[in-house]
C-alpha cells in the first residue's frame, strides 16, 4: 500500500504522527468507450472554446463565474491557503460512537503510526476503545476541509470522512407520513419473516454477482469471439410470468414459508454432507454383499436381515441427521413388508 498523505493526530498538546492510506477501493471491471461500427476507442479531448486548441492538464486552471466576471485560481494560489498548508487532524470532540449517524459516512481511511509514534499511537487507539467513544475531527485533504469520525477496527485507527450536516438532505417527499394501520397478525408475521432471515453479518458470503457475470462475458468473448452464445454461456433466460397480486397477509405467509424451507433445506446440506460419502458407501457395500450371498438359499429371511442390518449401520452412523435414520428406517419397514408377501405366496 502507499501512504496518499502524511501528518498528525492532535489533541491537547499530544501529537501523534501518521501515514494516511486508502482502506477501500473499486472491484468493478473497468470498461471504455469504443466506436460501435469499428471497435475504435472513444476519446474526449480538453478543448479551449476561446482558441479552439487542445489543453494539456499541466495548463489547465479553476475558476470562478459570477455570471459577468471570471476569477481564475491557480494551483499555487490554492495550496498556499493556510488550511491547505496544514497537515493536522484536530481532534475536536469524543462522541458517544452510536450518536454518529452512518449517513454521514463517506470514505475510509487507515491511520497508520510513524516510527516516532508507536507509543502514542497506541495509547489513542486503546483510549477509543476502552472508553468505546469516536472522535471528531477536522482535517483538509485535496483541497477540501473535511469532517471526520475517528474510530479503531481490528487494531488499526480508521479515518471515515463525514458529510457535512447541510450535505444531507431531508427526506421530502410523499408517502412517508402517510396514516396506516398495521394488525396485530401482519406485525406478528413480519417478525416471524426476520427471525426466518436472522443471522451474522458475515461480508465474505455475499458477492457481486453482476460483476462475476460481466467477467464471465469477457472472458466467453475472448476465447469465442464476437459470436459468444449468452444461453449457451449463462444458460436459457427465464420467461416471465405475470407477477400474482397478493395481499400482504398471504405475501408474508408465503414468505415465511419458502423462508423456513431454504433454512431448513440449508441445514440438511449442511448436516449430510459431511458424513454421507462414507457412511453411504460403506453401509452399502456391507448390505449388498450380505444380500448377495445369501440370496439363493433364503430370500425372505436374508432380506429381512440386510435390511435390519443396514438399518442399523446406518442409523448409528448419521445420528446427527435425524432425517437420514427416519428415511432409513421407513425403507427398511417397506423391505420387511416386501419380504413377508414373498413369503407368504
Amino acid at each position: 500500500m502507499r501512504a496518499i498523505w502524511k501528518g498528525s493526530i492532535t489533541f491537547g498538546l499530544v501529537n501523534v504522527p501518521i501515514s494516511v492510506y486508502s482502506a477501500t477501493e473499486n472491484h468493478d471491471l473497468r470498461l471504455h468507450q469504443v466506436h460501435s461500427t469499428d471497435g475504435g476507442r472513444i476519446r474526449y479531448q480538453r478543448r479551449c472554446e476561446v482558441c479552439g486548441e487542445v489543453v494539456e492538464w499541466g495548463d489547465i486552471a479553476k475558476a470562478y463565474a459570477d455570471g459577468e466576471r471570471t476569477v481564475v485560481l491557480t494551483d499555487d494560489e490554492l495550496a498556499d491557503l493556510p488550511t491547505e498548508r496544514s497537515r493536522e487532524i484536530e481532534i475536536l470532540q469524543f462522541v458517544p460512537s452510536e450518536q454518529v449517524d452512518p449517513i454521514m459516512m463517506s470514505k475510509s481511511y487507515y491511520l497508520a503510526p510513524a516510527s516516532t509514534s508507536a507509543k502514542s499511537y497506541a495509547l489513542l487507539r486503546r483510549t477509543l476503545e476502552e472508553t468505546d467513544r469516536t472522535a471528531i475531527v477536522s482535517f483538509t485533504l485535496r483541497q477540501r476541509t473535511q469532517l471526520g469520525a475517528l474510530r479503531v477496527r481490528d487494531d488499526v485507527m480508521v479515518l471515515q470522512t463525514l458529510l457535512w450536516e447541510d450535505e444531507v438532505r431531508e427526506p421530502d417527499f410523499a408517502g412517508i407520513d402517510k396514516d396506516v394501520r398495521i394488525s396485530a397478525k401482519e406485525l406478528e408475521m413480519a417478525s416471524a419473516l426476520v427471525e426466518n432471515f436472522s443471522g451474522d453479518f458475515q461480508p465474505e458470503e455475499f458477492v457481486d454477482e453482476y460483476q462475476e457475470q460481466l467477467r464471465t462475458l469477457v472472458e466467453a468473448k475472448l476465447e469465442q469471439g464476437e459470436a459468444v452464445d449468452t444461453e449457451e454461456t449463462f444458460g436459457e433466460r427465464e420467461e416471465g410470468e405475470e407477477a400474482e397480486v397478493l395481499d400482504l397477509m398471504e405475501a408474508l405467509r408465503r414468505s415465511v414459508s419458502a423462508a423456513k424451507e431454504k433454512k431448513s433445506g440449508g441445514a440438511k446440506a449442511a448436516s449430510g454432507g459431511s458424513s454421507s460419502g462414507s457412511s453411504s458407501s460403506s453401509s452399502s457395500g456391507a448390505s449388498s454383499s450380505r444380500s448377495s450371498s445369501r440370496a439363493r438359499s433364503d430370500g425372505g429371511s436374508s432380506s429381512r436381515a440386510s435390511s435390519s442390518g443396514g438399518s442399523k449401520s446406518k442409523s448409528t452412523k448419521t445420528t446427527k441427521s435425524g432425517e437420514k435414520s427416519a428415511s432409513t428406517k421407513k425403507s427398511g419397514s417397506s423391505t420387511r413388508k416386501k419380504a413377508a408377501s414373498k413369503k407368504t405366496a
